[in-house]
């Protein structure tokens, strides 16, 4: 037990460097995801977003994405997720054979649309797409792809939430159902200071779960959100880190 203790803090130092990177060229217009849906915000136009998460689990799963705002409610940008690392095994897993479990890991582009209706509600839609790392000659396509409807409410927009459909194919969802219905909730219980978030995807995919947990305010730059986790697929817990970077003044 010990010894993954260890193995799990060398590994978050070293991937939270990649993060840190981007920190001085970081400019983002709210957060790009609750934990594992897309928030819908949109980076502002020429300006860069990044956000860095760890699945902790029977491995540490990591995500990194990176957002470049094209102005007129575009953005895109590029992923690396399913960077996974084994407890057991003490080294990064790989897959690019099987659909059992999803490819990893993924090097993605990404890009999203935001359509306004009103001051309350607006319409985004999104896709990653991309390929598997690997070295065998295996790589094959992957993508997802995502609607959302979301609504800002209360004072300052502190209450955000999202409702929508997904469709992807089995190596970046596993198998199970290729398409599902996934929503999210930014509550800000004392606005830019403590929130609440929590989202689900459904299905007995290996991306259907839930996550809810609390997002703390370390600057005004720097929220810090920690939250629990249970797949859908056999029900298996684990806990999620999640740090993204905001902009001077927002």
């Amino acid at each position: 037990m010990i010894l993954e203790i260890q193995s799990m803090l060398k590994f978050s130092r070293y991937l939270l460097v990649c993060p840190l990177l981007f920190y001085p060229f970081t400019d983002v217009f709210g957060q790009l995801t609750f934990f594992n849906v897309s928030s819908s915000d949109i980076t502002e136009a020429r300006k860069i977003s990044a956000q860095q998460q760890f699945e902790i689990h029977d491995e540490i799963e990591s995500s990194t994405t990176v957002t470049y705002g094209l102005g007129k409610g575009w953005e895109v940008g590029l992923n690396l997720i399913n960077l996974d690392y084994g407890l057991q095994s003490k080294h990064f897993e790989k897959n690019d054979t099987s659909t059992v479990i999803p490819y990893a890991p993924l090097l993605l582009a990404n890009a999203q649309k935001a359509f306004k209706l009103n001051d309350t509600f607006s319409i985004g839609v999104g896709a990653v797409a991309g390929k598997n790392l690997t070295r065998n000659h295996h790589s094959q396509l992957v993508y997802y792809t995502y609607t959302n409807l979301i609504a800002t409410l209360g004072n300052q927009d502190q209450y955000q939430i999202v409702a929508g459909s997904y469709y992807g194919n089995h190596r970046y969802l596993s198998d199970g159902p290729s398409y599902g219905f996934q929503t999210g909730i930014d509550a800000g219980l004392w606005y830019k200071k403590l929130h609440f978030l929590a989202d689900w995807i459904s299905g007995s995919n290996g991306k259907g779960r839930l996550t809810a947990g609390f997002e703390v305010f370390l600057t005004q730059r720097l929220p810090l959100a920690l939250g629990w986790q249970r797949s859908n697929q056999d029900g298996s817990q684990g806990v999620v880190l999640q740090l993204t970077f905001l902009p001077r003044g927002n």
